[in-house]
């Protein structure tokens, strides 16, 4: 039995029907990775629609659900409907685009409901993870942990973001990673006052801080870490950051317990942070990593979730000084029964290549 299934049946009547085509809730509930499909759950069946390319493969290993090769989808669907006697379609709403809602709306004699009680019930179970879940974050945590160690020794004067970013990428596939977790961050002197800058052809400067922001993907599922270094000896100045960034991330881990609301964690690290230097750390203090780089809950001020065990959060503070330089570092934690276990293994004193 899928009990990812059956608690999406608990949600429906007899003539209601969830219907997903969403990537990463696809993925959750069939297992099966493809860049397209459609989930259709009623009360009493599972169906998984599934083009060509991907359907040999399903049929032979996709379980709980039955898989129809998926050649025109207005047509199947609304004999899908028409079989099981549906009338009203529930989805994951944020997650429909305009075009498919207003499409299948005109042509489907069952209608997509804006009630998001699927979308909420998924949002919810996606994000306690489970121990095999968190079994392949830490995986693929484990190869970003090493990344970082290979890249160090690799950090040179004169060597481009651009290069960097790659070396790491190529190194990170080839030491068991299926994919990157997302696209690389790796900013250098000015441009690491970016928090989301992109690699450039800028060059490795003396006095340089580099913001590595990277991770990688095992089997679905992501890891996501960032260190700061500096190339050469630190000022006085980047030192006093780091060691501010470093330390509202410690204030953090000490408010991080189950039953506590996620915006708490976050106004801890932040007063920290502001009283030092306000306005420069702009953006939440972490998020929720799984088959998604972000998921739900964040570490945020509008979010008042309470943490639970199973959760997987990013913890992220920095310090961005425009048109200076910037300070970010990221560890990945698990929420357990008690607290908290931090499964980024990789070292976060100033280093100074």
């Amino acid at each position: 039995m899928n009990y990812r299934i059956e608690k999406i049946r608990e949600l429906l009547e007899s003539d209601e029907a969830a219907v997903i085509f969403d990537y990463a809730d696809r993925f959750y509930l069939t297992g099966f990775c493809s860049s397209d499909g459609i989930v259709f759950i009623t009360k009493a069946r599972a169906y998984f629609l599934i083009d060509f390319r991907y359907y040999e493969k399903a049929s032979k290993t996709v379980e709980h659900f039955e898989v129809v090769l998926l050649e025109n989808s207005v047509l199947q669907l609304e004999s899908l409907i028409k079989d099981n006697k549906i009338k009203n379609l529930f989805t994951v709403c944020d997650k429909i685009e305009l075009s498919r809602f207003l499409m299948f709306n005109g042509k489907l004699s069952a209608k997509i409901k804006e009630d998001n009680k699927i979308g909420e019930l998924i949002y919810a179970l996606r994000s306690k993870k489970t121990p095999r879940e968190i079994s392949l974050i830490k995986e693929a945590q484990s190869v970003t942990d090493a990344t970082f160690e290979y890249i160090l020794s690799r950090i040179d004067v004169g060597r481009s973001e651009k290069d960097i970013a790659l070396d790491m990428e190529f190194f990170l596939k080839r030491n068991g990673a299926d994919a990157v977790a997302f696209d690389f961050i790796v900013v250098s002197g000015n441009n690491s006052s970016l928090p989301h800058g992109v690699p450039t052809d800028k060059k490795i400067e003396k006095g340089d801080f580099i913001t590595m922001d990277f991770g990688a993907e095992v089997n679905g599922y992501r890891s996501d870490m960032t260190r700061t270094v500096c190339m050469g000896n630190a000022s006085s100045e980047q030192k006093e950051v780091y060691k501010t960034v470093l330390k509202a991330q410690e204030i953090a881990f000490g408010n991080i317990n189950p039953n506590v609301k996620c915006s708490d964690v976050d106004k801890a690290a932040r007063e920290y942070i502001e009283k030092l230097y306000p306005g420069c750390f702009g953006h939440g203090l972490g998020h929720s990593v799984g088959i998604d780089i972000h998921e739900n809950p964040s570490f945020s001020t509008r979010c008042d979730t309470i943490l639970q065990q199973g959760m997987v959060l990013t913890v992220e503070p920095g310090i961005y000084l425009r048109d200076k330089f910037g300070v970010r570092i990221e560890d990945m934690v698990v929420i357990t029964e008690t607290g908290f276990e931090n499964i980024t293994k990789s070292r976060k004193e100033l280093i100074e290549l």
